[in-house]
């Protein structure tokens, strides 16, 4: 794990409590190995920190385009804190992959868990930020982070249900209904993970992984909306 202070030049912010940034950036696996850390893991602080996100999100958005409906807001918004944007935030704009502390099988696993777990950890750093510094400093932090993709997302139709657009495709190229599988159900039962397969016919496109199985569908559909490049 690198030095956090190396985190917080990238992100132009000092906590005044340590261990606040620290917990953030601690996973369940970690403690379970390592029990006498002497903090928790960060669990609660994603909880907060979810709700500040869609909150900052939902704010910006309303201001942003105050004649859109509600429906298109709410698509916008999904379309903005979907795991998979959150998580490829986390691993490439900010790095945070460097800093988090895992159990030696999480730290083995680079794949669509590993963003899973990024994303999660956005969410318990901002929730910690928030405790920390307040609503506005969250609110920088989102706006240069997340919010700066909502011209792409609006402008490319990223917004809409990846199921229903890639409905809306496979029919209109390939004529067939994409069929949904479940491949993999990971973790304990506090904290079960999905991976569910997306097929046209018999072929396999594309995995989608969630918290739940509807979750992961989505995903998997975004996932072959990129593979068959009907979406950039």
């Amino acid at each position: 794990m690198k030095d956090l202070t190396q985190f917080e030049k990238k992100v132009n912010v000092t906590f005044k409590d340590r261990n606040l940034l620290k917990q953030a950036f601690i996973h369940r696996s970690y403690i379970n190995e390592n029990p006498r850390t002497g903090l928790a893991h960060n669990e609660r602080l994603e909880f907060l920190g979810d709700a500040v996100l869609e909150l900052i999100v939902t704010d910006f958005l309303y201001k942003k385009y105050p004649n859109k409906q509600e429906g298109d807001l709410t698509s916008y918004r999904a379309a903005l804190v979907n795991a998979q944007i959150i998580g490829s935030i986390a691993m490439n704009d900010l790095e945070m992959n460097d800093y988090m502390l895992l159990s030696k099988g999480e730290a083995k696993d680079t794949g669509r868990a590993r963003l899973s777990i990024l994303a999660d950890a956005y969410e318990a750093f901002l929730g910690a930020l928030y405790l920390d510094q307040g609503y506005e400093v969250c609110y920088t932090f989102v706006r240069d982070t997340i919010l700066i993709k909502t011209e792409d997302v609006v402008k490319n139709g990223l917004w809409k249900d990846p199921k229903s657009l890639l409905q809306e495709k496979v029919q209109e190229h390939i004529g067939v209904t994409p069929l949904y599988k479940v491949e993999q159900e990971l973790g304990p039962d506090h904290d079960k993970r999905f991976v569910v397969a997306v097929y046209f016919g018999s072929e396999k496109i594309a995995e989608g992984e969630g918290k739940s199985k509807q979750e992961a569908e989505q995903q998997a559909a975004e996932v072959a909306l990129k593979v068959k490049g009907w979406v950039k």
